[in-house]
């Protein structure tokens, strides 16, 4: 199976309770993981104003 390398992680903290971002190469939407215990969810990352946190992604 080929591997998919969509997204990026380009932070993360803990490792029992874990927060990460990470950033879609294809649209350089910004997303945050957060687990913990047997929970977890993903949301986009937002700005001050309620904005979409956008990467410029370099093709």
């Amino acid at each position: 199976m080929a591997k998919n390398n969509r997204f990026e992680t380009v932070y993360s903290q803990g490792t029992i309770d874990v927060v990460k971002v990470l950033v879609d190469k294809e649209t350089g939407v910004n997303y945050v993981f957060a687990k913990e215990g047997y929970a977890g969810g993903l949301t986009p990352l937002l700005d001050e104003n309620g904005n979409v946190v956008i990467t410029k992604i370099e093709k």
